[in-house]
């Protein structure tokens, strides 16, 4: 098996002694990686701390491992994974940042600008109406010239 990037968390791949096999990345918690491994249907290797190994490899063992990368990949871990067992490659860091960006822009493009009140301000401009107003003189019982 390769040695691990800084940015990957798993590496799964096949070993010339346990079949396919996986391992996590020294910066996730031990703890955590076992978690997922082995609802993963891996198994600890004995003597190797920090290997796994698929239960069972003869029982549609190449499928169940790439079902492994895809379900890790869903839960947004980063794999490396060997080619025969990557369904879908991981996308490079340029790849990485153009989609993050792209997202951020989605996500604000989305969003309600704060700009905009969503409340009416709280002394309303008085809205004065179009119709002109009657002379005082000519409005019946004013006591104007009509009498």
């Amino acid at each position: 098996m390769k040695e691990h990037s800084p940015l990957q968390q798993f590496h799964i791949g096949t070993h010339p002694e346990h079949g396919i096999a996986a391992s996590a990345h020294a910066g996730l918690p031990a703890h955590i990686a076992d978690w997922y491994l082995v609802r993963l249907q891996f198994e600890t290797v004995p003597d190797r701390p920090g290997l796994y190994r698929l239960s069972d490899p003869d029982r549609d063992g190449l499928r169940r491992a790439r079902q492994a990368v895809h379900d890790l990949r869903v839960q947004g871990l980063t794999i490396q994974a060997d080619y025969i067992l990557d369904t879908e490659p991981e996308p490079s860091l340029p790849e990485r940042l153009v989609l993050a960006r792209q997202t951020r822009l989605a996500r604000a493009a989305a969003a309600r600008s704060p700009q905009l009140r969503t409340t009416p301000a709280a002394n309303p401009a008085p809205v004065y109406a179009a119709v002109p107003a009657a002379p005082s003189s000519s409005r019946p019982g004013t006591g104007g010239p009509h009498r």
